[in-house]
């Protein structure tokens, strides 16, 4: 094989071959599927959105409790400032993503469909936007708790969707011993290619975060797994590895969803989470490589979050890309800036697989935003649902090894307690596999979002 700056042209040393990480068995995992990937923005550099005239940004950017205001309308904010403050551990604070004015503070559409309470920031459009507050603080020998308390104060969340509050991740429960930090390089949503190119751009800073992260959950290594479609990711990382081997990359197979947690974590360990239990349980910690991006750029300048990297692309979208994306940005300002705006008849938060369809272009970008992906209108036919034919094919497909055929059945009869209590209900991540292949059509995990929400709306009742 050729050197992969020859083959890629990414302007790496051409001593670094990639035909050692071919040569070898790629890693993987039981069923799943392999849905068409649409990830031509993979090859395009980052850019920059321009600021909106508004930007609405939401107190509740991450699990567990949202942040608390602490400026008032009126007042000028710069940027980086902190304008919310965390409401204890699971809490993060919110930093101003533009220097401007507080002109409200008042709800706003979210993308569950509920509103949420947002600070309206009218940015001052003459400004240049550098970052104008820092708060550095000297990190030499801090571990632990210590280290992840001033982890906090930047308000990074987790990046791969679950926006848990980074910090909160990385310190292991009482009596778990961390012996291996998986950094998720995976990407497996069609369309979604932000994790691509932060890999390509920013290996560095992703070194830099997880050296944070490993003083902090105390694990002596570190595993970067990454599809082997993208070969010039692998070959970014692969240079940027420190020299003491603590850190290495693993080539991992293209499909869905190799990127969740527990398919990882078993792609790379052979190692398997207990039901009911976390992966701290059996000595992992898996975060996002743009959140390790994020956390090693920002904590040594003591620099608070306020911008994202978001994958704009979609049949409707004229300039499909990866663009750095300001905080609180409205999705209609989003869309008009990439010409999708007048096209888009349907859009998606995240990807085509697990993300939402949101109803309100209002929807303000928030830091678990990874991808903004719009279609055009869509076929005025139905398509039509049909009996289960019981084809077996969403056994196949379920990288839990459920039964979605007998799930769903149940499901139609309203009996959500035999889910849960016989057919591991819990267990569904929603990957949206079985709907995937269903040949009648049946919408099966949307079925068993309905079953999930209304047991959790009784339990909470009780």
């Amino acid at each position: 094989m050729r050197p992969i700056s020859e083959n890629l042209n990414c302007g790496l040393q051409s001593s670094i071959d990639m035909s050692s990480f071919f040569k070898k068995r790629v890693a993987t995992f039981e069923h799943g599927i392999h849905p068409d990937y649409h990830k031509e923005t993979g090859s395009l550099p980052i850019q920059r959105l321009p600021f909106a005239p508004k930007l609405y940004v939401p107190l509740s950017q991450h699990v567990g409790k949202p942040a608390i205001a602490i400026v008032r309308v009126g007042q000028e904010v710069l940027r980086g400032e902190v304008i919310a403050k965390a409401d204890g551990m699971f809490s993060l604070p919110i930093h101003a993503p533009a220097t401007g004015i507080v002109e409200a503070i008042l709800p706003v559409p979210s993308d569950s469909g509920a509103m949420e309470m947002a600070i309206i920031i009218r940015v001052y459009q003459a400004d240049g936007q550098e970052i104008r507050v820092r708060n550095p603080q000297n990190l030499d020998g801090l571990t632990g708790v210590a280290l992840a308390m001033i982890m906090q104060q930047i308000g990074v969340a987790g990046k791969g969707g679950a926006v848990f509050p980074t910090h909160a991740k990385l310190i292991p429960p009482n009596g778990c011993v961390i012996d291996t930090l998986i950094v998720n390089g995976s990407e497996c949503e069609p369309f979604l290619t932000c994790d691509h190119r932060i890999m390509v751009e920013r290996a560095q800073h992703i070194m830099t975060g997880i050296d944070f992260a490993r003083r902090v959950c105390g694990a002596p290594r570190a595993i970067i797994g990454v599809e082997d479609n993208k070969p010039d990711a692998i070959a970014a990382l692969t240079a940027a590895l420190p020299g003491d081997g603590s850190v290495t990359v693993k080539v991992v197979e293209t499909k869905y969803p190799q990127g969740a947690a527990e398919t990882l974590t078993y792609t790379l360990l052979g190692r398997e989470v207990p039901v009911g239990k976390r992966s701290s349980s059996i000595g992992v910690v898996m975060n996002n490589v743009m959140t390790m991006a994020y956390v090693g750029k920002l904590l040594p300048l003591g620099e608070g979050m306020t911008e994202r990297v978001v994958t704009v692309a979609g049949p409707a979208v004229d300039r499909p890309g990866n663009y750095i994306v300001p905080l609180g940005t409205p999705l209609h300002f989003l869309l008009d800036s990439v010409g999708a705006k007048s096209r888009a008849k349907e859009v998606i938060l995240g990807g085509p697989m697990m993300g939402i369809a949101i109803a309100s272009l209002d929807t303000p970008v928030t830091k678990g935003v990874c991808g903004v992906l719009a279609f055009g209108k869509k076929d005025d036919t139905e398509q039509r649902t049909y009996p289960c034919i019981h084809c077996g094919k969403c056994v196949k497909a379920c990288p839990k090894k459920l039964n979605p055929t007998q799930m769903g059945m149940l499901a139609a009869k309203r009996e959500y307690e035999l889910m849960a209590d016989q057919f591991f209900l819990a267990e569904c991540f929603e990957c949206g596999c079985c709907s995937y292949v269903c040949p009648s059509h049946i919408p099966l995990v949307q079925q068993f979002r309905v079953a999930k929400s209304f047991l959790k709306d009784r339990k909470t009742a009780a």
